[in-house]
This record gives structure tokens, C-alpha cells and sequence, in this order.
């Protein structure tokens, strides 16, 4: 007989660990890397921005990757917790505050950054994030946590229910096509 105790049970190893942790920051980088892109693009076509420099584009994904991996620290850090009684919706509205707060510095940081290779002062740079305008900060607060509350939601239906019966709600179930 060779019944294996739960203290023993198969660990993953180093490797698959990696992969899984890559595979997840790629799909969260995916994810908010087309917001961002959107964004950028929407911003660039509204002020009649010709021709448009593909630069935003990459300062919109390296942003996407940033967010991303804050993310996944956070979360390893502080695990996203469903609790049955309240629903995913009021378990995950602070957390949803807090990741808020995280994209809202690091926009800050890249305004920093990008006055930096304009020639700019770092600090001052950073205060004219949002045009150093507190209404359109807030307005774009708004957009991101419209972009992060949706993945803190799928999160969510995936603790609670599970990866397949997520994936066959959103996608369908294939075994049924016979």
C-alpha cells in the first residue's frame, strides 16, 4: 500500500511555478496593455495628434506590465478573499479601491519618467499628471477602476466556482457540441 500522508502530498516544481506565474502576469499585462493602448490611442485622436507616435503605445504596454506584476504581488501578498456571506462584489470593493490607488501612483511615476526624457524635472513632472487638474484625476480614477474592477470580478467567480465552470459560463461548454 502506498498511500501518500497530505503532508506530502506533490508539490510543483520551481519550473511550473514560473510558467504558471508567467503565463498569468502575460495575460494580465494583455488585458490592461489593450486598455491602456485604447486609451492612449483615444487620447492621441482627441487632441488631433497627427501623426500619432508609436511611442504612447510602448510607455501604454510597459505600463500594462507594471501594473501587472503589482498586481500579482499584491495578491501574493494579500490573497483576494471571497467571502460567501457578502459576495464577490462587496468582498473585493477595497481591494478594488486599493489596487486603484497602486495604477493612480504609478500613472504619477510615468508622468515623472516621461518628463525626465523630455528634459523635464522629475517632480514637476509629476505634478502636471492630469494636466494638474484634480477633476481629470478623478475622472481617470474612474476609468481605472473600470478597468481593474471587472478582473477583481473574474478573479472572484473563479475562486467561487473554479476555473472550468468559469470558463464553460464564459465560453460555453465544448463537450457538449456532439
Amino acid at each position: 500500500m502506498s498511500a501518500t500522508p497530505p503532508n506530502f502530498a506533490p508539490a510543483h516544481g520551481f519550473k511550473e511555478k514560473a510558467k504558471a506565474e508567467f503565463i498569468k502576469a502575460f495575460q494580465l499585462t494583455i488585458y490592461f496593455g489593450s486598455w491602456f493602448c485604447a486609451l492612449a490611442f483615444l487620447a492621441a485622436t482627441s487632441l488631433d495628434e497627427r501623426p500619432i507616435p508609436l511611442s504612447i503605445f510602448g510607455f501604454a504596454l510597459f505600463k500594462a506590465a507594471i501594473c501587472a506584476k503589482f498586481m500579482l504581488i499584491a495578491q501574493a501578498a494579500y490573497p483576494i478573499k471571497v467571502n460567501e456571506k457578502h459576495g464577490i462584489v462587496s468582498s473585493l470593493l477595497i481591494e478594488s479601491l486599493v489596487y486603484l490607488l497602486v495604477v493612480l501612483g504609478l500613472n504619477y511615476l510615468e508622468a515623472g519618467v516621461h518628463g525626465l526624457i523630455h528634459g523635464k524635472a522629475f517632480l514637476i513632472s509629476m505634478t502636471e499628471f492630469g494636466q494638474s487638474n484634480p477633476l481629470r484625476v478623478v475622472a481617470m480614477s474612474i476609468v481605472y477602476w473600470l478597468i481593474v474592477w471587472p478582473y477583481l470580478l473574474l478573479t472572484g467567480m473563479t475562486i467561487m466556482l473554479g476555473s472550468n465552470a468559469t470558463l464553460k459560463i464564459l465560453f460555453g461548454d465544448k463537450s457538449k457540441l456532439n
